[in-house]
């Protein structure tokens, strides 16, 4: 299935074509740019007009294969100099604003992601070397989605309180198609491989910053084989046991985990979203007041629930990672060791949990 880009690195190339027509003075109609995992990405730029000062680019975003509502959608950046001796990046039209709290930004900034916005200040930083210019050159940065406030309708926006238009996302520019048989194939061969190679445990992350934290707090052993399994919990879980691996460990961040904690081995919020019912009674069960637990019921995120209650002291990461343990132990009928560890979104180990295995008869 073929890959394609992200909201970010569209935003990034289209950055770096203004920047290049604004210094170079002539229109630019294609760019290369490096992304984290893959070097000299080619984008056509079908937009190059000057706005005063300024100049304004646009990409077309190619989500490839995956059935992307944005697939389509043009990415614009305008380009000014600024005199503030830095690179200022920040949401135009067709951008949403964040309005609650709990998402990776503050609220009332634009929708940028902290890993886009690294896309974009290193394609441009790598373009003021190329080009020459001064590491303390200023410009302003104004990324717009001139159909982004229709398209962002139909995507969780309006849900998590962004409103006004879509997200900037992608922390490594790519966007990879969601195929359930191709990716479990992908999750089998992994398991497989792991174990010819004297793997005896497997650590399961439910996305890519929780694969590095998770990757921190585990042993550092060739016995451990570390795989990023998405949403896909249940499917490698049961393969692990079939290939008779002796401990199965499991990291992510509260919305997967508090999933996982209700027996829910399929994290996509196509099969569901966050269950903040669920979040209030386990708040109550952490000793918080009957009216603060049910202010949670009003929360768009779960981390938005986590500060809701960080002020009286209430904890649902304890609470949670045990149920979550809880519920892995018992789909793997004690054949496993089992430990969760339930991370916050700058990779602090909030809380873990471990049930052991169940020794068989006779076993000392």
């Amino acid at each position: 299935m073929r890959t394609g880009f992200s909201t970010s690195a569209c935003a990034a190339a289209a950055a770096v074509a203004a920047l290049r027509a604004l210094t170079g003075g002539k229109t630019v109609a294609n760019v290369a740019i490096d992304l984290p995992t893959r070097r000299g990405v080619a984008f056509s730029i079908v937009r190059c007009e000057w706005e005063g000062d300024g100049v304004r680019c646009g990409v077309i975003k190619d989500a490839g294969d995956d059935p992307d509502v944005t697939n389509g959608l043009e990415i614009q950046a305008l380009v000014r100099p600024s005199e503030t001796g830095r690179i200022e990046i920040q949401g135009g039209i067709g951008v949403g604003t964040v309005t609650l709290p709990g998402l990776s930004v503050a609220v009332g900034e634009a929708a940028i992601n902290p890993g886009p916005r690294r896309l974009i200040l290193h394609a441009l930083r790598t373009e003021t070397e190329r080009l020459g210019l001064a590491p303390e050159i200023g410009l302003s940065v104004t990324v717009c989605v001139p159909d982004g406030e229709r398209i962002a309708r139909e995507t969780m926006n309006p849900k998590l309180g962004i409103v006004g238009g879509i997200s900037i996302l992608g922390t490594d520019g790519l966007v990879h198609p969601y195929s359930v048989p191709a990716f479990r194939t992908s999750l089998y061969y992994e398991l497989k491989v792991a174990k010819e190679n004297g793997s005896r445990t497997v650590a399961f992350a439910t996305g890519k910053r929780s694969l590095q934290y998770l990757k921190s707090v585990l042993p550092k052993s060739n016995e451990l084989e570390l795989i990023n399994v998405g949403d896909e919990i249940g499917f490698p879980i049961d393969r692990a046991l079939r290939f008779g691996f002796s401990g199965i460990y499991i990291g992510g961040m509260i919305g997967k985990l508090s999933k996982l904690a209700q027996g829910r081995f399929q994290t996509h919020v196509n099969e569901g979203e966050v269950d903040f019912d669920f979040l209030a009674s386990v708040a109550v069960k952490a000793g918080a007041q009957p009216r603060d637990a049910e202010t949670i019921r009003t929360c768009r995120t779960a981390r938005q629930a986590q500060q809701l209650l960080k002020p009286f002291g209430v904890r649902l990461e304890p609470i949670l990672t045990e149920m979550a343990a809880q519920s892995v132990w018992e789909r793997c009928r004690g054949q496993a060791d089992i430990g969760v560890y339930l991370f916050n979104l700058t990779g602090d180990l909030l809380a873990s949990s471990f049930r052991p295995a169940e020794k068989e008869e006779g076993e000392a």
